[in-house]
């Protein structure tokens, strides 16, 4: 019985000592306006896996949002007017999903999601 419970410690502390690697989601920024005081989304294109989150973070010139053609789902159409004002979107579905904001849509602020 003491082998037994011996045998079961070595395997779990090793367990622990090798590590298990685990899938974890993570988070991408989005600034809505752009550094240097553009109007785009930067970066404009990600690339994520399914499960991960991006957030969308107010920088300069606003107002914007972010509207998903074709995904009212994913979509904020409240605008953002102070600095650092956020939200997060999670995409668990593998696609690519346009966007852009209403405000500035016609200056070309637009961005892709790929989800993989």
């Amino acid at each position: 019985m003491i082998r037994s419970i011996a045998a079961t410690c070595c395997a779990f502390l090793l367990v622990l000592a090798l590590g298990v690697p685990t899938a974890q989601a993570s988070t991408v920024e989005v600034k809505l306006g752009t550094d240097a005081g553009m109007l785009a989304f930067e970066p404009s294109n990600v690339t994520i896996s399914a499960g991960d989150t991006v957030k969308f973070v107010n920088n300069k010139l606003a107002p914007h949002n972010a509207v998903f053609e074709g995904h009212d789902e994913l979509s904020h159409s409240d605008l953002a007017f102070a600095p650092g004002e956020s939200w997060e979107e999670t995409f668990s579905e593998a696609g690519t999903y346009s966007f852009y904001c209403e405000p500035h849509r016609g200056a070309g602020m637009v961005g892709t999601v790929v989800v993989q």
